[in-house]
């Protein structure tokens, strides 16, 4: 947030703060040496030797501006960032009685942001008067030299060694103001940099542009011996199985064995590091990324919902949709009764990330958005784990109606939410080590008769 709100403020003042002054002052400074070379050739020399030895005096100053303003553009996207923790997490702040902790967290961020700040403004503000002492010092040595040259070496005639200094003085200003501009650039670069770190970021999932379209789901969704691993560390190996059409597949197992990144490959959140997904034959890698996903609808643990009305969060998915559809699939999601409680009824504003609603009313929103739009194929992932024992029954039933005539991929710690799927595949460390249904799992008296037992006795 930091980048794309400071940074880029900062580009563009810097751009328009110098743009002007690097066409016109240039110029300027060009076109007064050139008159001053036909007036005396030696006192313009001795005037282009001093230059670079008092731009090397500036330089040095300028030249920190750079890394101050990288550390200012740190610090400001970490007060962001505090800011941010400290508001979405108010009820565990006072829960734990840590206001005091909070707050002297972001008084030192702010007091760390304060002092780079006062660091780049000290740097960049002497850049101004620096560059006025050194424009006397400047026109003092051309005053005594050129004083020389007419007085002891007579090779300058007096009038035109007042004509030269009168000229001359149309430098300094031009000068100060290209070194002004010259701290604004250095200010400007280390914001570029870090914006340009944002657009350079290399991307993961490559959308194929000669992709095929894939306007319908008719057959199977395939893993064929299936390989993933962040870096070093293998999180799938060796995945191979398959999902019908209509049918349901439950991925259960403990935490870490891989079950959300095997359900993350099939609208392509992740590419295979090894193997290949197919859907209809075909590897999904020859499909377009949009047409992929246009095909699948997601419902997560953690609800996403958006600062708007109920009606606009139901028809994300489905822009156009007409207020009989948006009802029906409420409807379906078992939200249409809490829906028209409410004093706005489909028109309410639930606030940002839907604070104005309950866990299971979130919940059973993103359910009716993901009816709305109506896919083939279905990804639940724990969509009932968060939820007390009342909502996880509606949240329940209203998947249950949304997956019939689907096919679903069901991630499910509640081993009893997924009982009657068609088959049920166990995870352990990135690997399968149980396939079938519930049936015939427990006849095999291995690790998901562990699962089921273990939450028995809870």
């Amino acid at each position: 947030m930091s980048r794309m709100t400071n940074d880029v403020g900062e580009v563009e003042s810097s751009v328009v703060g110098t743009l002007e002054g690097w066409i016109r002052d240039p110029l300027t400074i060009i076109v007064t040496l050139t008159v001053l070379f036909f007036i005396s050739t030696q006192l313009t020399l001795f005037i282009l030797i001093l230059i670079p030895v008092l731009g090397l005096v500036i330089g040095r100053i300028t030249r920190s501006l750079k890394k101050h303003s990288q550390e200012v553009a740190h610090k400001y996207g970490e007060t962001l960032s505090t800011i941010d923790e400290t508001l979405s997490g108010l009820r565990v702040i006072k829960a734990f009685n840590i206001e005091k902790l909070l707050r002297s967290k972001f008084f030192k961020t702010n007091q760390e942001l304060l002092a780079a700040k006062n660091n780049i403004s000290y740097r960049r503000d002497l850049a101004s008067p620096l560059s006025e002492v050194l424009g006397v010092i400047l026109f003092t040595a051309v005053l005594y030299y050129g004083g020389r040259l007419v007085l002891q070496n007579q090779l300058l005639e007096a009038s035109a060694f007042l004509g030269f200094l009168g000229i001359f003085y149309n430098i300094i200003n031009p000068a100060k103001s290209l070194s002004t501009s010259f701290s604004n650039m250095r200010k400007g670069a280390a914001a570029i940099n870090r914006i340009e770190e944002i657009l350079k970021t290399p991307i993961t999932v490559d959308d194929n542009p000669n992709g095929k379209q894939l306007h319908d789901f008719t057959a199977t969704i395939e893993f064929r011996n299936v390989r993933f691993a962040y870096d070093d560390a293998v999180i799938l190996d060796n995945i191979n199985f398959s999902v019908a059409k209509g049918k349901t597949i439950a991925l259960v197992g403990s935490s870490g064995a891989g079950k959300s990144t095997l359900a993350d490959l099939i609208p392509r959140f992740h590419d295979v590091t090894g193997g290949e997904v197919l859907i209809d034959g075909v590897n999904i890698k020859d499909y377009s990324l949009h047409s992929v996903r246009s095909l699948m609808s997601i419902v997560t643990q953690e609800p996403i919902l958006f600062n708007d009305t109920i009606a606009n969060n139901i028809a994300l998915g489905f822009q156009g949709a007409t207020d009989e559809q948006i009802i029906e699939a409420a409807k379906i999601a078992n939200a249409h009764d809490f829906i028209i409680k409410k004093d706005g009824g489909y028109k309410s504003n639930i606030g940002d990330r839907g604070s104005k609603l309950s866990g299971g009313e979130r919940q059973r929103l993103t359910i009716a958005r993901a009816v709305l739009k109506n896919p083939p194929i279905l990804i639940l992932d724990e969509a009932t784990s968060s939820l007390d024992t009342e909502s996880e029954r509606l949240v329940q039933d209203a998947i249950n109606n949304m997956m019939q005539n689907r096919t679903s991929i069901v991630i499910a710690h509640r081993l009893s939410t997924i009982r009657h799927a068609d088959e049920i595949i166990v995870l352990q460390k990135g690997k399968i080590v149980e396939r079938g249904n519930h049936d015939e799992l427990l006849a095999q008296n291995g690790f998901y008769r562990k699962l089921v037992e273990m939450q028995e006795v809870r």
